[in-house]
């Protein structure tokens, strides 16, 4: 006993081994493999985030020095109108088009993993409309609403419906670019596609012969389960839908027509730095984007404790 004793003392008052040369190898190596993507972060990602910081507080023009203003770029954003209007569009957009994008890609994903034949076939066809530019999906989608040659509206027409002026009416222009970021949705439909294929076979067999109605394992099986591609979807379509720029511009150009109703936050950015030239007030309302989404996105984050659960979990 007092062997092991003087063993144990030994042994947990001993300095921790270090690396020896195989492991220093391996460490070094490591980090030449990560080197680049460090390189590539600050110069591409941090670098010009605190330039972002520090232009946001000038006035600047492109055209010469910086010119230190403090926060007069922020106090200019509280009294913009087109600021708060352009504010107002993109909250909408994002509230009503995120959550029925995860309703559909997550039903097309339901369906994709029902089928067996031809199931690569329908993937790849169901990811296309992603590869496809923005600007021509848009022109696209343009040409489909036109009022009266239209192939959706003479559709519609022959079915008995009165369809709205899709583009000019300002009621119904900011629900076309909910419809144009709707098409896209290949890469939601493949994370939740990805998640019900890794779904434990006997968890679903189990499900089955516990309750064979399937609104009740999709609600009570298969949603939490899949709550973490849940999450990375919800988390990404909120980031991108506060930036939202290309349908909006194309449909609406700079100024949002018709009557600002396709005014979004970014389209308003790009006028005060590309049109206006007001380089330091376009760099403040970036850096609200960005503080805004931040916020937001760590509040999901917060939030998912109580509703996402991982694998061996024990919550």
């Amino acid at each position: 006993m007092a062997i092991l004793a003087k063993e144990n003392t030994a042994g947990a008052s001993s300095p921790p081994r270090r690396l020896g040369l195989a492991g220093r190898g391996e460490a070094r190596a490591g980090f030449l493999f990560a080197l680049p993507w460090m390189v590539g972060l600050t110069i591409f990602t941090i670098i010009p985030l605190l330039l972002t910081f520090y232009i946001a507080q000038t006035k600047f023009q492109i055209v010469g020095a910086p010119k230190y203003v403090g926060l007069a770029n922020y106090a200019a954003m509280w009294i913009d109108p087109a600021m708060w209007t352009s504010a107002r569009n993109t909250m909408f957009f994002a509230v009503v088009s995120v959550p029925i994008k995860l309703v559909i890609a997550l039903g097309l994903a339901l369906l994709l993993n029902r089928v067996t034949a031809l199931s690569g076939f329908y993937r790849t066809v169901f990811y296309l409309p992603f590869l496809m530019p923005a600007v021509a999906g848009s022109i696209v989608f343009m040409l489909l609403l036109t009022p009266d040659a239209g192939p959706v509206n003479i559709a519609l027409k022959a079915l008995g419906f009165s369809p709205p002026d899709w583009l000019l009416d300002p009621k119904a222009a900011l629900w076309t670019i909910i419809l144009l970021s709707l098409w896209p949705l290949g890469v939601e439909t493949l994370v939740f596609l990805g998640g019900l294929q890794n779904i434990p076979k006997d968890v679903s067999e189990a499900a089955d012969l516990d309750s064979p109605r399937g609104w009740h394992k999709l609600v009570w099986i298969t949603i939490p389960l899949i709550s973490p591609m849940i999450l990375f979807n919800l988390v990404i379509g909120i980031i991108y839908s506060f930036q939202v720029f290309t349908q909006a511009l194309v449909v609406g150009g700079t100024t949002g027509k018709p009557a600002e109703a396709t005014l979004m936050y970014m389209v308003v950015l790009y006028r005060a730095a590309f049109r206006y030239f007001n380089v330091g007030y376009a760099a403040a309302m970036a850096t609200v984007l960005f503080v805004g989404v931040l916020l937001l996105t760590l509040l999901i984050f917060r939030t998912a404790r109580s509703w996402v659960h991982y694998e061996g979990d024990s919550r």
